[in-house]
C-alpha cells in the first residue's frame, strides 16, 4: 500500500507529532493515572488544561484582555444560528457578505431570528470577493458576518473588511490559525476545529466583551454566549477530547514557528499547485480570482473551465494509486479539490504537483 498523503477538506489531516503526543497520554492524561475521556470536566486536571489552552490561543493570536475564548460544541454551523441569536438584538437586522455556500448557509440560518440585508447580489457562481465600494452595507445592522475562506469555493478574504464601526463577525472554520490576524478588528471570530486545529467536535469562539449580555430570550444557554463565558466553557460537559485535541494542535503549531510560518507555508504550498495551474495552457483551470484564492483549498477542473468528467475521473483513479486521497471536489460543484492545511506538508504538496505534471504531459493536446 502507498504512503497516504490526505488532501481532504475536513476532518482533515493532524500532525504526526499531535498524534503521538496523543497517544503518549491517551491512558494517562497529565500523569493523573486515567483517561482524559473519564476525568471530570470540573476538576482542577481538566480546568488547568483549559486554561493552558486559552492561553496558547491569546498567544497565537495575540487576543486583547477584552475578549473572552469559548470552546463550545456543535461545529460551525451551531454558530451560524448562535450569532444572531447574541447579536441581531442590538437592532434586529444583520448584514451577510455572502462569497460561497457556508456564508450563504449561515445567513439562511440568520433569518429565522431577524431581518437579515444581503450585502451582494445574489449569485450561484462564488469565483471572487467584489470591491468594498459596491458593498449595500447597512449603517443600522448589529453586525456584519464573513466567512474568512470558503471550504468549497476556495474563495479566501486577503483582507479585513472595513464594516464603519458595525462589529465584524468572522466564520473562519477553514482558515483559522493559518496566519495573524488583527483581533481588535472582529467582535466574534469563531471555527470548527476539524481543518487546521484538530477534530469534529468543538468550535472555538472568541468575542468581545462588550457584545455579551444581549442574547435574544429564544436563545438556549447552550448556544449563548455570555452563559458559556461565565461558566469557562463548562456550562455543561464540553467536548472534552475534542478540545484537548485542538490544544494539542495549537501546542504544535506554537512549537513550529507559530502563525508567521504557518503563513509562510501556507504561500509556498498553495503557489506551488497554483504556479503549475497558471503553467498549463488551460489544462487546469481555477475558477476563481486571483486576489480571493484560498491558500486552503485549491478547486480546479481539468481539460476545460466546465472539466471533462473522464480526464476527472481518470484523474482521481491514478491519484489514489498513488496514496493522494480526498481530491474529489464537493458534490456541490465537482471537479478536484486539493485541501492544504497547516499539517500537509510541503513534501506532499511536491508529491501531489509531480502527479499533476506527469497527468498534464500525459493528456495534455
Amino acid at each position: 500500500m502507498p504512503k497516504i498523503h490526505n488532501f481532504g477538506a475536513g476532518p482533515a489531516k493532524m500532525p504526526e507529532d499531535v498524534y503521538e503526543a496523543i497517544r503518549e497520554e491517551l491512558t494517562n492524561f497529565k500523569g493523573s493515572g486515567i483517561s482524559l475521556m473519564e476525568t471530570s470536566h470540573r476538576s482542577s486536571t481538566y480546568m488547568n488544561f483549559n486554561t493552558e489552552i486559552q492561553d496558547v490561543v491569546r498567544r497565537l493570536l495575540n487576543v486583547p484582555s477584552n475578549y473572552k475564548i469559548l470552546f463550545l460544541a456543535g461545529g460551525g454551523q451551531g454558530q451560524f444560528a448562535a450569532v444572531p441569536m447574541n447579536l441581531i438584538s442590538r437592532t434586529g437586522t444583520a448584514d451577510y457578505v455572502v462569497t460561497g455556500s457556508w456564508s450563504a448557509m449561515a445567513a439562511k440560518e440568520a433569518k429565522k431570528y431577524g431581518k437579515v440585508n444581503m450585502v451582494l447580489p445574489p449569485t450561484d457562481r462564488y469565483v471572487g470577493i467584489p470591491d468594498q465600494f459596491t458593498w449595500n452595507l447597512d449603517p443600522n445592522a448589529s453586525y456584519v458576518h464573513i466567512c474568512g475562506n470558503e471550504t468549497i469555493h476556495g474563495v479566501e478574504f486577503d483582507f479585513i473588511p472595513d464594516t464603519k464601526g458595525v462589529p465584524l463577525v468572522a466564520d473562519m472554520s477553514s482558515n483559522f490559525m493559518s496566519k495573524k490576524l488583527d483581533v481588535s478588528k472582529f467582535g466574534v471570530i469563531y471555527g470548527g476545529a476539524q481543518k487546521n486545529i484538530g477534530t469534529s467536535g468543538v468550535v472555538l469562539v472568541i468575542v468581545r466583551e462588550d457584545l455579551l449580555n444581549q442574547a435574544l430570550p429564544i436563545c438556549p444557554a447552550i448556544l449563548d454566549w455570555t452563559a458559556n463565558a461565565k461558566a469557562d466553557s463548562i456550562l455543561n460537559t464540553p467536548p472534552m477530547f475534542a478540545i484537548y485535541v485542538m490544544g494539542k494542535c495549537l501546542q504544535w503549531i506554537e512549537t513550529k514557528g507559530g502563525l508567521d510560518k504557518m503563513a509562510e507555508l501556507a504561500a509556498k504550498k498553495s503557489s506551488m499547485i497554483y504556479d503549475l495551474i497558471e503553467n498549463s495552457n488551460g489544462f487546469y483551470y481555477a475558477p476563481v480570482a486571483k486576489d480571493a484564492r484560498s491558500k486552503m483549498n485549491i478547486p480546479f477542473r481539468i481539460g476545460s473551465e466546465k472539466g471533462d468528467e473522464a480526464l476527472e475521473k481518470e484523474f482521481l483513479k491514478g491519484a489514489e494509486a498513488l496514496g493522494l486521497i480526498q481530491l474529489k471536489g464537493h458534490r456541490s460543484v465537482g471537479g478536484i479539490r486539493a485541501s492544504i492545511y497547516n499539517a500537509v506538508t510541503v513534501e506532499e504538496v511536491e508529491v501531489l504537483v509531480k502527479y499533476m505534471t506527469e497527468f498534464y504531459k500525459k493528456h495534455a493536446k
